[in-house]
């Protein structure tokens, strides 16, 4: 862990008990499988890991709508935390 990394981890860390406290289905074993390799890419400084899980991770959260705004302002946090990083977290500008 670098000093441009500590806090992104931190936020990552922050999401992963979110998504573990969600109702079991495919979507949130998937959600916390795609949070812990984008954590893993993050430590690595991974650039296109971080875009891929980004994506995944954001394409599950808005795929159940509302019942998951808790883990989506979180996941913001963490977005804004790599991208002040210097990481690119989408492969388009929005």
């Amino acid at each position: 862990m670098s000093e441009r990394t500590a806090p992104a981890l931190a936020k990552i860390d922050r999401l992963l008990p979110v998504l573990t406290s969600l109702p079991a289905d495919a979507d949130s074993e998937g959600l916390r499988q795609n949070a812990e390799a984008l954590r893993r890419a993050v430590s690595a400084f991974h650039m296109e890991a971080i875009r891929f899980r980004m994506y995944n991770v954001e394409r599950l959260l808005r795929r159940e709508g509302d019942a998951h705004t808790a883990a989506r302002v979180v996941f913001e946090d963490v977005r804004q935390a790599l991208e002040a990083a210097g990481f690119h977290t989408r492969s388009h500008e929005k």
